[in-house]
Order: structure tokens, then sequence, then C-alpha cells
């Protein structure tokens, strides 16, 4: 018989949008406080990413914009509700350097990757972003293109 955590969780929800539209300075892996039904949701892989950013209220980090898709088997008094803001879990040290950080202009914090933990746990990995300029976007772009090149010929 074979237990939870021999199966190994490939749960990844990416935002794939966040590394063309931020340049990433800093980058950290927290965890997320969910419900019962959104942990089954997210490791059934229904959950976005799509517009996700975290903010500070009171002293905590929260993301918002994160959609985890009510669960199908769930009953109607027992879901969540898909769009709300989750708080996130970060060390004292970790969350007094971000809340500097972001004081600064031009500096936020962009939800990367949602992703099941070896240990089980559902886990966010964030950015501390600088937004890029379009000319930054069209570099990107363009090395993007000549390493692909390289790798063909």
């Amino acid at each position: 018989m074979s237990s939870r955590r021999d199966k190994p969780h490939r749960i990844q929800i990416s935002n794939k949008r966040a590394s063309f539209d931020y340049e990433f300075i800093e980058q950290y892996d927290a965890g997320i406080v969910l419900v019962g039904t959104e942990i089954k949701s997210l490791r059934a892989g229904k959950a976005s990413l799509q517009d996700a950013w975290c903010y500070f209220s009171g002293g905590e980090l929260y993301v918002r914009g994160m959609n985890i898709s009510t669960y199908f088997w769930a009953s109607k008094w027992g879901s969540h509700e898909p769009a709300r803001d989750r708080k996130l879990l970060l060390t004292r040290r970790e969350l007094r350097h971000l809340a500097q950080a972001v004081k600064n202009k031009g500096l936020t914090i962009v939800a990367v990757r949602a992703f099941i933990s070896e240990n089980g746990y559902a886990k966010l990995h964030i950015a501390l972003a600088r937004g890029k300029k379009e000319y930054d976007k069209r570099a990107t772009i363009r090395e993007k293109d000549i390493r692909r090149e390289m790798e063909r010929g």
C-alpha cells in the first residue's frame, strides 16, 4: 500500500506573462494559506496566475488576482470564493526586506508560479520585480530568437 508522500506532485501553474513584462530582481518561495477545497483544486491544476500580484496589509503579504477554480466535487456550502485574496507565509526578515523594497519607486511583487512542494504544501514562487520598458521587451525577444537560432544551427 503506497502513501500520499510516495507520489511526486508535478503541479506547476506558471505566470508566463510575468517574465515578459517584468525584470526579476529577487525571488522567494512563500507558503499560501488555503482552505480545503482550494488545495484540492490546486492539486488538480485548476488555477491561474494571470495578473497575480502581491501587496502588504497590516504588515502581512497577500496575493491578489490568483484565481483558484471551485472544486467540482465540493458542496455548494463548503466551496470557496475563486478570486479571494490569499495570505502568503514568509519569514519576518523576508517580509521586512520586501516591504522596504516595495516602497522604492517602480518595484512590485509578482507571482511567478504556484506549485506543490516535496512535502505536499502549496507554495507560491514570487519575485521582487521592476517593470520593463517597451525597448527592453523587444531586446528580450531578440535575445530569445538569437538563442533559438544558435541551438538549431
